[in-house]
């Protein structure tokens, strides 16, 4: 059932097609199955994150970089970076961009992790 859902919500899908919504970051923080790659600086990023995300600062920031084997959730504070970062993906299948950034997440009351 999830991976039918992860199907319909990311497969084949390229960076610019879509947002993904806080119930796209929820799941991949709660069951892994997206990547999540927060995109702030290392500083804001040890400050705080959203669970089972990990940290490829925007100022070094390449496509390449991009985890693979399942989709990517591109995060930032409040997504304005994240959004830079999604246009650079344009040629990649299966980015999406979360543009509530991680304040969106926190004023869901999103877990933090340190």
């Amino acid at each position: 059932m999830l991976s039918g859902l992860l199907s319909r919500l990311f497969g084949g899908a390229r960076a610019g097609d879509a947002n993904a919504s806080l119930d796209d970051l929820r799941a991949a923080s709660e069951t892994g199955a997206a990547h999540i790659v927060d995109v702030r600086e290392p500083g804001e990023f040890a400050a705080g994150h959203v669970p089972g995300a990990i940290n490829l600062p925007l100022s070094r920031f390449a496509p390449a970089q991009l985890p693979t084997g399942k989709p990517v959730i591109l995060m930032c504070l409040s997504g304005a970076r994240s959004g830079r970062a999604s246009a650079a993906c344009a040629a990649v299948q299966g980015v999406r961009h979360y543009p509530g950034g991680f304040a969106g997440w926190r004023s869901a009351g999103g877990a933090v992790a340190r």
